[in-house]
């Protein structure tokens, strides 16, 4: 067995500590950084923050973006829902899939997690870690640092590639043992646990369950539901209307992924849409971008590509009233 190892890695305190304890013991560890769709697909991922935070224990590491093949996870999770949109069990097999690929592309032969045992709902029960273990293909392959000594010993340690003596027996809740730890390796900055999965909040959740009620849908649609405001029109026809500058800088990047796109001729902003509109939608279009932007008498054209070609130009006026916007929001 070699003396490499992958590591799920998050930014949070827990990897960081599980990978040290193990690069601790003189063994190569190689972080695996899943980046979630909520995170924009153009930005470089040695610019985020988890990235620069793994400097700390000069962890190298690989990323894996999420795709389409994620969004799967998120329509259809075997295991279910946590609170919101969130698939938890079945993501947390998912990266473990991927760090297994990772293992054999890398040549090497263990994954280490930072799991705790019964530190949160749902995955990180006993029973819950071992079938994780099970779905992923990696039974005996799975080490655990922080919790280790409350579980079976695993390949690595029993083959004594890993002295099991120097791993824990963390459980629970509490985080006191988890920031004495941080001082012996030197840890001084981590990401908050508090800041949860974008799947997790409410409002992203909302928008999330519009897309798995109207499929398909892709990563770059798991991504764009952090930008603008969001409108369903009708059951076939949904709409982003972006909320400043930026966001109108983002949806104009993905234009060429949008169903239609419109682009007023007045200060106002850029709408990204999805579905199939008819000249039935034309009015409700403009009445939106007249609530949202400044039309002038002779300045209220907006032009509507339709699959990143010019289709017609229509006029924004009558600004939409807030009841029947509010009914259209997702």
């Amino acid at each position: 067995m070699s003396t490499r190892a992958i590591a799920l890695y998050s930014g949070g305190l827990d990897s960081l500590l599980a990978a040290a304890i193990i690069k601790n013991q003189g063994i190569e560890v190689i972080g695996l950084y899943c980046i979630l769709p909520s995170v924009d697909p153009e930005l470089n991922p040695d610019t985020l923050k988890a990235s620069q935070l793994a400097k700390q224990i000069n962890l190298p590491l690989v990323f894996y973006r999420c795709d389409d093949e994620y969004t799967q996870i998120v329509a259809h999770p075997t295991h279910g829902y946590g609170k919101n949109a969130n698939p938890c069990i079945d993501c947390k097999i998912f990266f473990l899939q991927k760090a297994k690929e990772y293992m054999h592309t890398l040549n090497a032969s263990f994954v280490i997690t930072g799991e705790v045992v019964g530190q949160r709902p749902m995955s990180q029960y006993k029973s819950m870690l071992i079938h994780m273990e099970k779905e992923s293909g990696l039974e005996g392959l799975i080490l655990r640092p922080l919790s280790a000594k409350l579980l079976s010993p695993t390949i690595p340690e029993m083959e004594g590639i890993v002295d099991r003596e120097k791993l824990y027996a963390i459980s629970g809740r509490s985080r006191e043992a988890q920031f004495e730890l941080a001082k012996k390796f030197g840890i001084t900055q981590f990401q908050s646990p508090a800041g949860g999965c974008f799947l997790t909040t409410p409002q992203i959740a909302s928008r999330v369950k519009d897309l798995i009620a109207h499929p398909p849908f892709s990563s770059l649609d798991l991504f764009l539901a952090n930008v603008g405001r969001h409108y369903r029109l009708h059951d076939t026809v949904k709409i982003i209307v972006a909320r400043n500058q930026k966001e109108c800088s983002i949806l104009e990047r993905y234009k060429q992924s949008a169903d239609f796109f419109l682009e007023p001729a007045f200060k106002g902003p850029v709408i990204y849409g999805k579905g199939i509109i008819t000249p039935r939608d034309y009015p409700v279009l403009g009445q939106i971008l007249a609530r949202y932007g400044k039309p002038l008498p002779g300045e209220n054209s907006v032009a509507i590509f339709v699959k990143g070609n010019h289709s017609i130009t229509i006029v924004a006026h009558n600004p939409i009233d807030d009841s029947t916007l509010s009914r259209m929001r997702i």
